[in-house]
């Protein structure tokens, strides 16, 4: 089997500095959420809010997943050893699953609890539940400000985010209910906001898990079309036909590609120049840096000229020299 693979220690340098900044701005976001948290639930409790309870387990969630995110930023950094001949980069996508799933739980725990609001009214203080979630706003933006640049193509960061867009829209909703609350009086609102905010938390969930499932069941990337890509390969001169050709994701930015190639080349060197161009192309036209090609020539080798001696019958020269 012949391959290639592309790699770069200026590459491999730049990975470590990106993850590195990654790591800080998640535990920057983790210790300004552990704060908040303990603020808005205890507000929440005083101002008998739903809404603000509500937004406040969410918080609580934030933090759990984004420390389960931090460790598996950590474990994907590890290099291949033993049987985890990839690594642990999948790690990252587990965390994104956990992340996506969760928020499906809190958006089914809010509507619970808003069913129960709604049937047993309580007495709401909307100046104070006004006053943590303007805070809570203001914190979600910060955090959004600081994840955004660090999520292009990082599933785990972008199910991070994905949760600080929903505390951003879960404080712009508490925002609305407190001065529902506060100025007519309307308790209904903060259920209201408290469904609506649970609404958008189960809907922003859903294409996470869908790209994290996609990736467990070894789908090829939807930027990639594997039909497109066979086309490709049979498109060189010499290339006769692709078998067994597999594309799949490790994580969400490490695509493999393996396939079986007949090919025509007469010598070993032509068929070491076809495997650099087939690599080369699909590195910059698919995007694709992990690739195995197995190359098989359909011309069976020429057996070598035999001597005369050896195509006559051994027997019969045998018996020719006893007659002599």
């Amino acid at each position: 089997m012949l391959s290639l693979q592309w790699c770069g220690c200026a590459d491999d340098a730049v990975k470590v500095i990106s993850n590195r900044q990654k790591a800080k701005v998640l535990w920057m976001i983790v210790g300004l959420l552990a704060v908040f948290f303990i603020a808005e639930w205890s507000v929440g409790l005083w101002s008998q809010s739903l809404s603000l309870q509500a937004d406040a387990g969410h918080i609580f969630s934030d933090i759990t997943a984004l420390a389960i995110s931090l460790l598996a930023s950590f474990l994907a950094q590890q290099p291949a050893k033993t049987k985890a001949t990839f690594g642990h980069q999948r790690i990252e996508v587990l965390a994104a699953l956990f992340n996506g799933l969760a928020l499906v739980a809190i958006a089914t725990f809010i509507t619970w609890e808003a069913i129960q609001r709604w049937q047993h009214p309580a007495t709401i203080l909307g100046l104070p539940m006004l006053g943590i979630a303007v805070l809570g706003l203001i914190v979600n933006l910060f955090n959004i400000t600081l994840l955004h640049p660090h999520t292009h193509n990082d599933l785990n960061l972008r199910g991070a985010l994905l949760h600080v867009i929903a505390d951003t829209a879960s404080s712009v909703g508490v925002i609305i209910a407190a001065l529902a609350v506060h100025l007519w009086h309307w308790w209904w609102a903060d259920v209201a906001i408290s469904l609506v905010v649970a609404t958008f938390t189960g809907l922003s969930a859903l294409p996470l898990i869908q790209e994290s499932l996609k990736i467990f069941l070894e789908y090829a990337p939807e930027s990639i079309d594997p039909a497109e890509v066979e086309i490709s390969l049979k498109s060189f001169p010499g290339v006769v036909q692709v078998e067994k050709l597999h594309i799949w994701t490790i994580s969400s930015n490490k695509v493999m590609l393996c396939a079986n190639l007949t090919v025509e080349c007469p010598t070993i060197q032509e068929r070491d120049r076809l495997l650099n161009k087939l690599q080369t192309h699909i590195q910059k036209t698919f995007n694709i840096a992990e690739i195995t090609l197995q190359l098989t020539n359909s011309q069976k080798p020429s057996a070598p000229p035999i001597h005369p001696l050896f195509n006559q019958n051994l027997t019969l020269m045998l018996s020719a020299n006893k007659t002599n």
